[in-house]
């Protein structure tokens, strides 16, 4: 009887460390939604108040490295649960990241809301609803340990890559051929990059997610379609 209430107690420990991992995935998607409304609705207190939510996040990740450590400590795990533990404390990380970036979206909304509307802002939902889904599935994958779901989400990234780049090179001719838009569409450029970062971290927890579940991270190089770096914007008029 203590052997068998000893090992109902670590498997409720388990779940709570997963349970942790959910609810700050939960807060990370809600704050990428709130964020992206506040740009379109050019809604400054909601803005506001996604980057005072950034805290709740935070404070979860520190109950999740409180209880992975305990439990390293303490139950000294083994083969599956070793890998679940430490990719529960980096899951945990790359999900803060991604709600720093969401924050960091609100706030370059408060911004943007200073300069007249541009047209290249109605791009942004779109993207950011590619990156929700993105975040939604690896949440669902963590939660049922789905590694080809989480492989799915992996090779999604490259759509978000392309979507980027595709706003990327509108927000410059924009620029070039109304220099008044300039500030605004700076604002948006950011606003794109930490969305496009967004799931970049998403597929991280996709890897994290993979590797608990097969114990080795994905062999292939994940699928990239981000050239922004390359891009060779025409000027008005033909010129580059």
């Amino acid at each position: 009887m203590p052997t068998q209430h000893i090992v109902q107690s670590y498997d409720e420990e388990l779940k709570k460390l997963s349970t942790l991992i959910v609810q700050m995935g939960g807060i990370a998607e809600s704050q990428l939604a709130g964020a992206v409304e506040a740009v379109v609705k050019r809604d400054s207190d909601l803005a506001g108040e996604i980057v005072q939510s950034d805290a709740k996040i935070d404070a979860i990740r520190n109950q999740v490295d409180d209880l992975a450590i305990e439990l390293l400590a303490r139950r000294q795990p083994m083969a599956n649960d070793l890998r679940l533990i430490v990719s529960a404390l980096r899951i945990s990380s790359e999900i803060e990241r991604i709600g720093d970036y969401a924050a960091n979206v609100a706030k370059r909304s408060v911004a943007l809301n200073q300069a007249p509307m541009v047209r290249p802002v109605h791009a942004v939902p779109r993207m950011a609803a590619m990156v929700q889904a993105l975040i939604k599935d690896v949440l669902d994958a963590y939660i049922t340990g789905d590694a080809a779901k989480a492989d799915a989400v992996r090779d999604r990234d490259e759509e978000v890559d392309e979507l980027y780049t595709s706003l990327f090179r509108e927000l410059l001719t924009y620029m070039m051929e109304d220099p008044r838009s300039i500030t605004a569409c700076t604002h948006l450029l950011f606003i794109a990059k930490n969305i496009e970062r967004i799931g970049d971290h998403a597929t991280n927890v996709a890897e994290l997610i993979h590797y608990t579940v097969k114990g080795e991270m994905p062999a292939e190089d994940r699928p990239k379609g981000d050239d922004t770096a390359y891009a060779i914007v025409a000027a008005p008029g033909g010129k580059q």
